[in-house]
């Protein structure tokens, strides 16, 4: 499967019996990162979060959650 970077435009070829084929062939909002773009995104975010000004916000209940 040919999949492109979201952030550099880099075409990759991924197997088809990835997990991470499966999700962009089945959720198309997912999207592919290329292991460079994802590690210096990872780099930058623990730099960060080190600084002590990085907020990690947990999700919102649905009201509907919290009744069932």
């Amino acid at each position: 499967m040919r999949v492109k970077c979201s952030l550099c435009d880099k075409i990759d070829l991924i197997d088809d019996d990835t997990l991470i084929a499966k999700r962009l062939r089945n959720r198309p909002i997912h999207t592919y990162m290329c292991n460079e773009c994802y590690e210096r995104i990872k780099i930058k975010t623990e730099n960060r979060m080190k600084t002590g000004r990085f907020k990690l916000y947990p999700h919102r209940k649905n009201k509907e959650q919290i009744q069932s």
